[in-house]
């Protein structure tokens, strides 16, 4: 209640002071009717919409912060209580016939209470169409967030097959070849166990700021699990991406990248695979790069 006085303070007080005004007006003016003369019916019909024109104010003002918006809806629900209260006084109160200034304190307000909450309830939809746009956009964000690796600054598993999807249709619509390559760091899981899970982090996040490096601009790059990434390389064919691969299997070979316990160097190295799409969905074209990559594993350990 006291943070409603300190926002609205003003609001109240200036509804509190004009019915006090009203009732003064009107008993310097006029009389009091007898008891028989009242219409109870009017007065529990007028003063009953006064008392929930003011329950409305008072929960409008606790219920939004100060602002043009909360104004001109408070001010129109002052306006229609006093128009209703002033009609309520004049079921007590008997004004002389001369008095035709009572009509105007009874009327006026009225229709200007009115206008007054029509504009506040355009402004009211306007302010909720434009937090309805950021809370979608919020959202998006938040999916979008979701959808990125926590450890790189990757697109993750589920991102890429959004994606390739998208890619799958746009190759097909432009008759251009779309290809994917796969990166697998050999034996990852021995510098976790020699070095740590945080120097196997650093690892990753410097193997993937390598790669971007080595990629085109139109190229799109996730880390698929683990210490496997994959690219998809939009009007690529399959030997221009196997050529590629090799590239950035070279480039991971080169990357000096040392330990940050002792200063090691950190010797690594890569099984990749190359595939061009076929007549095939995201799902169908992963499994077969998988298989590409998991062959390619043997003939490395032969060659070696």
């Amino acid at each position: 209640m006291k943070s409603l006085l300190k926002l609205h303070g003003v609001t109240l007080a200036g509804l509190l002071l004009a019915a006090n005004a009203g009732l003064l007006i009107y008993l310097a003016t006029g009389h009091i009717k007898p008891w028989a003369e009242i219409n109870w019916m009017d007065v529990a019909g007028e003063g009953g919409t006064c008392l929930i024109l003011c329950g409305w104010l008072v929960m409008l003002l606790r219920g939004r912060p100060a602002g043009h918006v909360t104004r001109l809806l408070s001010l129109g629900l002052c306006c229609t209580a006093f128009s209703m209260w002033m009609d309520c006084l004049d079921e007590f109160i008997q004004l002389p016939a001369e008095a035709i200034w009572d009509n105007w304190l009874e009327t006026a307000p009225m229709p200007v209470g009115m206008l007054l909450l029509t504009l506040g309830m355009y402004h009211l939809q306007q302010e909720q169409r434009a937090i309805s746009a950021q809370m979608r956009k919020r959202e998006q964000l938040l999916r979008d967030h979701r959808l990125f690796d926590k450890l790189t600054p990757l697109s993750g598993a589920q991102y890429l097959r959004q994606h390739l999807q998208q890619a799958l249709v746009q190759a097909r619509i432009d008759q251009q070849p779309l290809s994917l390559v796969a990166i697998d760091l050999d034996e990852f899981s021995l510098i976790n166990q020699r070095f740590g899970q945080e120097e196997g982090d650093q690892v990753l996040q410097a193997v993937a700021q390598l790669l971007l490096l080595n990629l085109r601009q139109q190229d799109m790059l996730c880390r698929l699990a683990g210490d496997r990434f994959v690219a998809v390389l939009p009007n690529t064919g399959e030997q221009q991406a196997q050529g590629m691969a090799d590239e950035l299997r070279q480039s991971i070979a080169n990357l000096a990248h040392r330990s940050q316990r002792h200063g090691e160097r950190l010797q690594l190295h890569a099984t990749v695979a190359a595939v061009m799409a076929l007549d095939e969905d995201e799902g169908q074209l992963l499994k077969r790069l998988n298989l590409a990559l998991a062959r390619a594993k043997p003939r490395l350990a032969r060659s070696a």
